[in-house]
């Protein structure tokens, strides 16, 4: 069964950048397709990008069209998350999730157990 464990989250200045990592284990990444999520403390989860099986990738939030970038590295079983410029209001917990049908993250099967960003000065 997939297990997606993100890692990389920490604390930022505004401006700053990191990179969150989302790795697999238990089956192979390349059959599906995998999107970012973020929780911010008394909102509601967004999703942030999203990548097919194919490598094709979208930020399916405005906010951060242009800062941020979602990759995958099939050889690795790894999804990453580049963001730069990051906001204050990025500060959130950031989730990886799977599903093998479809190529838009929605109604996702399988999530990590997420991994804090915090962007403050």
């Amino acid at each position: 069964q997939l297990q997606l464990v993100e890692s990389g989250g920490g604390l930022v200045q505004p401006g700053g950048s990191l990179r969150l990592s989302c790795a697999a284990s238990g089956t192979i990444l390349n059959i599906y397709t995998i999107g970012w999520f973020r929780q911010a403390p008394g909102k509601e989860r967004e999703g942030v990008s999203c990548i097919t099986k194919t490598g094709d990738s979208t930020n399916d939030a405005d906010s951060v069209k242009g800062r941020f970038t979602i990759s995958r590295d099939n050889a690795k079983n790894t999804v990453y998350l580049q963001m730069d410029s990051l906001k204050q209001e990025d500060t959130a917990v950031y989730y990886c999730a799977a599903k093998i049908f479809g190529t838009k993250c929605s109604n996702m099967n399988h999530w990590g157990k997420g991994t804090l960003v915090t962007v403050s000065s």
